[in-house]
């Protein structure tokens, strides 16, 4: 198998940057802004906030915009790293 090119295709992503973190963003926005704001009697009626949600959040749509800069990610995994190896 060494030496073998992979016939999965690789990408690096940053693990502080998925988009898995882009989805739980969001459902913790609408957590906060829509679904603990109300009472609801039953799954329907939760359904129905949570579309009306999606459609005026969609009515005006914001970009998550990442803020970290590459250089703090950078030392951020140095450290951890560090860390790691000195305890083994």
């Amino acid at each position: 198998m060494a030496g073998q090119a992979s016939a999965v295709p690789h990408a690096l992503h940053p693990t502080s940057a998925s988009w898995l973190n882009q989805v739980e963003r969001f459902f913790g926005l609408i957590t906060a802004d829509r679904i603990r704001r109300g009472v609801f009697t039953s799954v329907d009626e939760l359904e129905a906030a949570i579309y009306d949600y999606l459609q005026h959040h969609n009515a005006n749509p914001k970009p998550f915009v990442w803020t970290a800069q590459a250089t703090a990610i950078l030392e951020t995994v140095a450290r951890g790293r560090q860390a790691l190896e000195s305890e083994h």
